[in-house]
């Protein structure tokens, strides 16, 4: 495995750790819980050959990325809110979104949420399930399970 460049890129007043390689249409990976960037390393060079930049950051609270205290931070709009951010900072208008695990909610609500950024959506290893509208911005539909 070559040597990865890093990137702090600022979004939603936040600081994401931020592996950022190669040119042309940009793809965003993330990780699951309790994961980091590392998980998606043998795929970043493949894309990268293929004609893309490829973007994979330690989501808010995990790894070299900034920890928020308080819990409303992580809500579903904040995730969504990180993603493109990472595409504004990186100069894309538009972004592929790929996520593994608790990432894959976050890519599929980055596509709902933003459905003129992305242009492509894949969840990986949990199923799709869309909640009802709000589910996930009020933590009082959590309880004590948030």
């Amino acid at each position: 495995m070559q040597q990865r460049s890093f990137r702090l890129i600022e979004t939603n007043g936040i600081r994401l750790r931020t592996v950022v390689a190669g040119q042309g249409p940009l793809i965003i990976l993330l990780h699951g819980w309790p994961q980091c960037w590392y998980l998606w390393r043998h795929q970043i060079d493949p894309l990268v050959a293929a004609g893309f930049q490829v973007a994979v950051p330690d989501q808010r609270g995990y790894g070299g990325s900034d920890a928020p205290q308080e819990i409303e931070a992580y809500d579903i709009l904040h995730l969504t809110g990180d993603v493109v951010g990472i595409a504004d900072a990186l100069g894309h208008s538009t972004c592929i979104v790929v996520g593994h695990d608790w990432g894959a909610p976050v890519a599929w609500n980055t596509a709902l949420l933003h459905a003129a950024r992305v242009r492509a959506v894949v969840g990986m290893s949990v199923p799709y399930f869309r909640w009802p509208v709000g589910a996930f911005t009020r933590q009082e539909n959590f309880g004590d399970k948030f």
